[in-house]
């Protein structure tokens, strides 16, 4: 009976282990510390939306490059430096801008309450507070994340899908960090507001069509990749939603049920048994995809955080203290 006993208590404590990091994260974190840092936040994302719009998108894909890596630490941010080689400089980071505003935000919470909000959660609340700009849902989140002391650049190329990715691959890889299969569907969803660089498309257009896109669609998007080797430099892309390119709504779900999704990924949404149900809900309720979405953010945004003593608290987000 004791050795039995002593088995549960070890397990028990295994399992609190290997919880402890989502288990430390808290709802207002900053309440006491910093009282008006989410404030802060969302001030200084709806001023940048109204000057850059875009910077909206920005946050929401800041979110996923920093929590698909390891954990939602920023390590995203920093930048190379001796020793340190960016995250933000690999191949699968293409097309990702804006970082220049988060200096911006940190720098406004900096002034109110000095090395006490770290980068992670500033990328966790700028993508909340990006989302309700998108007229998305607004996503009550948790806070409590430090920030990590090194990159992860080693890793990028392993842990974000390529743009040619196929859906079991994301499946897996969403999987394998706690987000199942409905809630991944429900994130592809932020390709709704998101644009697809002419470069990582014109292998679904050329030199033949991939039979799986609509006909009238495919004519559509030659004119927008009018050749098989755009310049990456050339800012040459297609949107995956047309009619609200600008709004997080389920219009993502009703064009890839009509062959016009842009990636792989998207378009074997429709032709894998085990997603369809959900694109065929999430197309028909707009609510019950929001609420999806939600739940979707919250487990991305809980991947593996460092808190408590792990990590740091950066002074400026692009470097270690």
């Amino acid at each position: 009976m004791a050795a039995k006993n002593h088995f549960s208590l070890l397990l028990l404590l295994l399992l609190q282990l290997f919880y402890s990091g989502r288990a430390e994260l808290q709802m207002n974190y900053y309440a006491k510390s910093c009282p008006k840092a989410e404030e802060i936040i969302k001030q200084q994302v709806t001023e940048l939306y109204y000057e850059h719009g875009n910077t909206a998108v920005s946050w929401l894909r800041n979110l996923f490059h920093d929590c698909v890596v390891q954990s939602c630490d920023a390590s995203l941010l920093l930048e190379t430096t001796v020793g340190v080689e960016s995250e933000k400089d690999s191949d699968r980071s293409f097309g990702m801008r804006n970082f220049k505003y988060v200096n911006k935000i940190k720098s406004a919470v900096e002034n109110a309450c000095p090395q006490t909000v770290s980068c992670a959660d500033i990328v966790a609340l700028s993508a909340r507070d990006g989302i309700v700009m998108l007229k998305g849902p607004h996503i009550d989140l948790k806070t409590g994340r430090r920030d990590s002391k090194m990159s992860y650049s080693n890793l990028v190329e392993e842990l974000v899908p390529k743009h040619n990715e196929s859906l079991v691959n994301v499946l897996s890889r969403f999987k394998s960090i706690g987000i199942d299969t409905e809630a991944t569907v429900a994130l592809l969803g932020a390709h709704s507001v998101g644009r697809v660089h002419c470069v990582n498309l014109v292998e679904r257009l050329y030199p033949t069509v991939d039979r799986t896109i609509d006909p009238n669609y495919a004519q559509y998007l030659k004119v927008r990749c009018p050749t098989p080797n755009p310049d990456p430099e050339a800012v040459l892309y297609s949107r995956n939603d047309r009619e609200t390119p600008m709004i997080l709504d389920n219009m993502y779900y009703r064009n890839v049920l009509e062959h016009k999704g842009l990636l792989i990924v998207d378009q074997e949404l429709v032709s894998n048994p085990l997603t369809l149900p959900y694109v065929k809900k999430f197309a028909a309720d707009i609510k019950y995809f929001h609420d999806q979405f939600s739940r979707g953010i919250r487990l991305l945004s809980e991947n593996n955080p460092l808190t408590a003593n792990q990590g740091e608290i950066r002074k400026d987000c692009r470097y270690v203290n």
